[in-house]
């Protein structure tokens, strides 16, 4: 499926991320007015310019980064939209520290099919995996 091939490269292109390229990231997302990103890297943001420029920032802040697992949670597939739930779990310099710290995140990512591509239009990712909503779950 070629959503199947969309997610893969998805999930290669944040190892360039976890470095602090945004590009490969950028590259999969629409560039229309309505998409949306919600990180902990501040509120959510609509439109591509608003989009770019928080993958610009969320990327600066990781060096010596890789995510290590994508846990796929639930995959709904629809003709021209689809709903991605995965667990991620990452480690990297986060901030300027000094040293590589596991963490993990709760991620919903939307696709929408344009001119016969898959792309993204919404990413919701929070660092809360575990029932205590105090805090994040790290290193798992």
């Amino acid at each position: 499926m070629e959503l199947d091939r969309v997610i893969e490269r998805y999930h290669s292109a944040a190892d360039s991320f976890a470095q602090g390229d945004p590009e490969p990231v950028k590259a999969l997302y629409s560039h229309h007015d309505d998409v949306t990103l919600a990180n902990p890297f501040g509120p959510p943001v609509r439109g591509w310019a608003g989009v770019a420029d928080r993958l610009d920032f969320a990327a600066s802040r990781f060096q010596d980064g890789r995510p290590i697992d994508f846990e796929k949670v639930a995959l709904i597939v629809g003709t021209d939209v689809a709903s991605l739930v995965e667990i991620e779990r990452w480690e990297a310099r986060v901030g300027g520290r000094e040293e590589t710290t596991p963490f993990g995140l709760r991620v919903t990512s939307i696709f929408r099919r344009e001119n016969a591509s898959w792309l993204l239009v919404h990413r919701h990712a929070d660092p809360i995996l575990s029932a205590d909503a105090d805090g994040p779950l790290r290193g798992s």
